[in-house]
């Protein structure tokens, strides 16, 4: 597949896993939800159908990079848990998934979901019920933290005297 082109093999148009925005957000979500947040969201849904592991969900550790200054040479910053899972489902559908830290749940949970959203047909009951809802307690997580940290931040100021 080219990412450069965002095309597959067969210069059908679909796009690549690099092309696809909406795939992101929904891969962002559901990487930092956790697998009891994703639980709760399918609960009022039926229930996910089969699917077989081609990856098992295994956990392994990626190295951090970073760079000084934003834009300086990169450094190994450090070493990060995750755990990787990919499952395919009876029609034929793949969902992959990367998550923080050691929740297997989370990582399957997750590429199941992944392969789901990839259905046009099952994606707006899915997002409507799942995805939203859970993009929208992170937003407001992240804006109590903002807020918290806004209600500690010190104003200097200099004052000049005049003679």
């Amino acid at each position: 597949m080219s990412e450069a082109t965002g095309t597959g093999p067969g210069g059908d148009g679909q796009q690549g896993l690099a092309g696809d925005p909406a795939r992101r957000r929904w891969m962002g979500v559901l990487a930092r939800a956790s697998a009891a947040e994703i639980a709760a969201r399918l609960d009022g849904l039926p229930p996910l159908p089969a699917h077989r592991r081609l990856r098992a969900p295994e956990t392994g550790l990626v190295m951090l990079r970073g760079r000084q200054g934003g834009d300086g040479q990169p450094f190994n910053l450090g070493e990060m848990t995750v755990t990787r899972c990919s499952v395919t489902l009876p029609d034929g559908a793949t969902g992959h998934a990367y998550v923080a830290g050691r929740d297997r749940r989370q990582a399957e949970l997750a590429a199941v979901l992944d392969a789901l959203l990839q259905d046009p047909a099952r994606r707006p009951a899915l997002l409507a019920a799942v995805i939203e809802p859970l993009a929208e307690a992170q937003a407001a997580r992240a804006a109590r933290q903002a807020a918290r940290a806004a209600a500690t931040r010190v104003q200097f100021f200099t004052m000049a005297t005049m003679r």
